[in-house]
């Protein structure tokens, strides 16, 4: 799906089941009358079931509802308030935010990510909470399984918890972990690099190198250069 409004930046979303049972990502995007801008959220729901799945829409959805004034800390609590009123379900949730004098406010929780691309260069924004980054920081050995083992949750995650970056950006990248795990950084920026690309052949690219899980990305279209004085945002032909 590719959507724009004049006033808006341009931006796509896809999303893959690739070979689980089910699709349990989710994304969000919402922006309320007279708002400053469109709040994104990308949620990928912890297992393969119908309750992971449904976390996931919940959480992706009350995210990306929340006024953007209140901040993207507060639409990750928000989440979880809908979320823990599920009697099952957890999700992992990355949330971006129009920041007062451009870019955006991120926060997170669990291994969902988001990146700032300015057409040249990506730069990673959030760091995994996972049980390897946990042994990683410490400098302990770390198993692969570690990788997919978060440390926080939509559900479980204490307001100290929730990761927090902003970036001036207006060029940004939401994915769940099917895409970044097996493109890495230079597999995105490879597939972006390339004109006219976006959401969609980053989640092609992620289940052709061999993606395992659900492949969700979230692509905001960096400004585009007019002149040396102006900038607009690409519009839909």
């Amino acid at each position: 799906m590719i959507t724009t409004r004049p006033e808006y930046p341009r931006w796509h979303t896809a999303s893959a089941q690739g070979p689980r049972s089910l699709n349990a990502d989710a994304v969000g995007a919402y922006a309320a009358a007279g708002g400053p801008g469109i709040a994104f959220a990308l949620a990928d729901g912890v297992g393969d079931d119908p309750a992971a799945a449904r976390a996931a829409r919940t959480a992706a959805a009350a995210a990306a509802r929340t006024p953007v004034h209140k901040g993207p800390v507060e639409a990750v609590l928000a989440a979880q308030r809908a979320v823990r009123e599920q009697t099952l379900g957890d999700a992992v949730l990355v949330v971006a935010m129009p920041a007062e004098h451009g870019g955006y406010r991120i926060a997170w929780v669990g291994d969902a990510r988001a990146y700032a691309w300015n057409g040249t260069a990506l730069s990673r924004l959030t760091t995994d909470h996972t049980l390897a980054e946990f042994f990683r920081a410490r400098h302990q050995p770390v198993t692969p399984r570690m990788e997919h083992v978060v440390t926080t949750s939509v559900r479980t995650a204490e307001p100290h918890e929730i990761g927090t970056a902003e970036t001036t950006s207006a060029g940004l990248l939401l994915t769940s972990d099917g895409v970044h795990k097996p493109l890495t950084g230079s597999g995105i920026r490879a597939v972006l690099a390339q004109p006219g690309t976006g959401a969609a052949d980053l989640v092609e690219a992620a289940l052709a190198r061999g993606g395992t899980d659900n492949a969700t990305a979230l692509y905001v279209e960096p400004l585009e250069v007019v002149d040396s004085t102006t900038v607009r945002f690409p519009v839909a032909a």
